[in-house]
């Protein structure tokens, strides 16, 4: 079983107008609303697929009854908390021009909620094969009373419990969880840039392990993924894709994690031994989910995609 906690949960609105006209008034079907957040998605592509999962959430009881029956067909444990769950929207134009991505943010939880969360998560660990945790964290004290204590503290609950820890958070939270001894963080250009100062996104990488992280994927948008093991005589690897996919980006890196999280949970691949096959799954699950709908889904090419996924050294 593969467990996923999402700290900050979101309905997420889908938008399709034509087009986007900058200063325009715009006439769009009905938005499309989902149950979301990044933990969330990685677990409806791992049910989608037949593996076994279960998402943990802080969802707000102004919520918690829709968001429930949105997510059926997903094994979950909601944690309730006050007030409603924070609103994405993304903009997919209708004419194949760029998808715009507007997030709220999360109102806080006091400490109770994360205690909940982490007692959650503690308890699924002790039967999981992986764990992961995902996307942003609302303000508020943890169970180790600061902001951004719920992601030390999972990270330290799985490794506790034996299990591979996958980390795919940004910012303070990308370095603590790195501190922390996740075994896998997977940022992309961006976040790595802005936790570690560091453009070149390998020596970015290093610098994430020399703090305390195991092995690295990378995401670099239309480039592919690069794969860093934690073994620093291990090669590193670049996947990618020959041919840029029109879609909806939304949920590509969760579909990522959950490819990565198949790979080393269930599967018991190895960063060292087996990172061809890991990043070329991730690879094709991300673009597959380019080609979804919805964000938490996976084209059924994913399978034929693998096949066209090129790898090299860096």
């Amino acid at each position: 079983m593969i467990v996923s906690v999402t700290p900050n949960p979101a309905a997420d609105l889908t938008l399709r107008p034509d087009a986007l006209v900058d200063g325009a008034s715009h006439r769009i079907p009905p938005a499309e609303r989902r149950a979301g957040g990044k933990g969330l998605n990685v677990a409806r592509v791992l049910a989608q697929l037949g593996i076994a999962h279960r998402a943990i959430a802080p969802v707000g009881e102004d919520d918690l009854a829709w968001f429930s029956a949105d997510l059926d067909g997903v094994t979950t444990h909601l944690v309730p908390c006050p007030g409603s769950v924070r609103r994405t929207y993304a903009i997919v134009p209708r004419d194949g021009s760029a998808t715009s991505i507007l997030n709220e943010r999360g109102a806080p939880r006091d400490a109770a909620v994360w205690d909940a969360v982490l007692a959650a998560a503690v308890e699924a660990a002790s039967a999981a094969s992986a764990l992961a945790i995902s996307g942003s964290v609302p303000q508020g004290s943890g169970p180790t009373n600061g902001a951004d204590g719920i992601v030390p503290a999972l990270v330290r609950a799985g490794r506790a419990a034996g299990v591979p820890v996958i980390a795919d958070v940004s910012g303070a939270h990308l370095a603590a969880a790195a501190e922390a001894g996740a075994d896998v963080l997977k940022p992309n250009h961006d976040e790595i840039r802005q936790t570690t100062g560091l453009d070149d996104p390998l020596a970015g990488a290093r610098s994430l392990q020399r703090a305390g992280a195991g092995s690295l994927v990378v995401s670099l948008g239309e480039e592919g993924m690069l794969g860093v093991p934690s073994d620093p005589a291990a090669p590193v690897l670049r996947a990618r894709l020959g041919r840029v996919l029109v879609g909806n980006p939304t949920g590509a890196g969760d579909a990522a994690v959950a490819a990565i999280a198949s790979a080393i949970g269930p599967d018991r691949l190895s960063f060292e031994s087996d990172l061809p096959e890991i990043l070329r799954r991730a690879t094709a699950w991300s673009a597959a989910a380019v080609l979804a709908p919805l964000a938490g889904s996976v084209d059924p090419s994913h399978a034929d995609l693998a096949r066209e996924v090129e790898i090299s050294p860096l």
